[in-house]
């Protein structure tokens, strides 16, 4: 469905002690259900605070987001959002930090089986239904983000909002959960949106690559198209020509915009 979630003409500026700051200027997006999207750029470029605006956890100083036919002016369980700190409570068990995000969306519309064979369908995505009773700290980093998706997943949202949610894992780690991600939205088909600084991640993973020109006031400054057909395998991918040539094209979009930093 084209025009599922639409970012129309999105300015953000940040105001303190009298000073304005503009972080995103003229941001316009439309999003397909079912789209995988990586946004890429430099430090600085806004790519938090886009998927904040998209949250809504933070407010678009102009224009508008709408998802279906709702302009968002809020937060929402229809867009739950996966954070690099995985942020479980850590004195609650796996299955209860997921419970919570259940109850919450499910509380009124469930029983209390149905809320637990959906929290258990949800572990059981993500490979951690054996961990149910095990507390943050007694599992992994990996682990733990596994149970922050099954957590946002099962609010059942319309969109997946992911702000680099492997940046803080070791390579072999994020490796497996990139993965896990793309099993997932094989099942599910779900929207992804996906903040990210690996290349080789946003061309395995997204049907498209939202590229950002530096900050202040920065905007989109390229969209390229992923077609590489799904499911993806990424030893196949390692010589695939268009992958290879997805992967020249956004290095390249960083390197020039990175030169011009310093030339400036």
């Amino acid at each position: 469905m084209a025009g599922y979630l639409k970012i129309e003409h999105v300015d953000k500026s940040f105001e303190r002690n009298g000073v304005t700051s503009e972080v995103l200027k003229d941001i316009s997006l439309e999003i397909s259900e079912g789209e995988v999207i990586s946004i890429i750029g430099h430090s600085g470029c806004g790519k938090s605070t886009l998927l904040n605006l998209i949250a809504g956890l933070t407010e678009v100083s102009s224009g508008a987001i709408v998802l279906g036919s709702e302009v968002v002016s809020g937060p929402g369980p229809e867009r739950a959002v996966v954070f690099q700190n995985h942020s479980l409570l850590p004195w609650l068990t796996v299955y209860e930090n997921v419970n919570l995000a259940v109850s919450k969306v499910f509380g009124a519309k469930r029983s209390r089986a149905e809320r637990h064979e959906w929290i258990m369908h949800n572990l059981d995505l993500v490979q951690m239904g054996h961990a149910r009773d095990k507390r943050p700290a007694e599992i992994s980093g990996g682990m733990k983000q596994r149970v922050g998706i099954a957590r946002a997943l099962a609010m059942e949202p319309k969109i997946l909002l992911l702000d680099e949610p492997f940046g803080a894992l070791d390579a072999l780690t994020r490796a497996h959960l990139q993965d896990a991600v793309m099993e997932i939205h094989e099942r599910l088909h779900n929207t992804m949106i996906m903040i990210t600084h690996d290349v080789d991640e946003a061309v395995l993973l997204s049907d498209r690559i939202v590229m950002m020109t530096n900050g202040p006031a920065a905007r989109i400054g390229e969209v390229l198209d992923v077609p590489l057909g799904r499911p993806r395998r990424r030893l196949e991918l390692a010589g695939d020509r268009t992958y290879l040539k997805c992967r020249e094209a956004v290095l390249k979009f960083l390197y020039e915009r990175h030169r011009f930093v310093e030339a400036a």
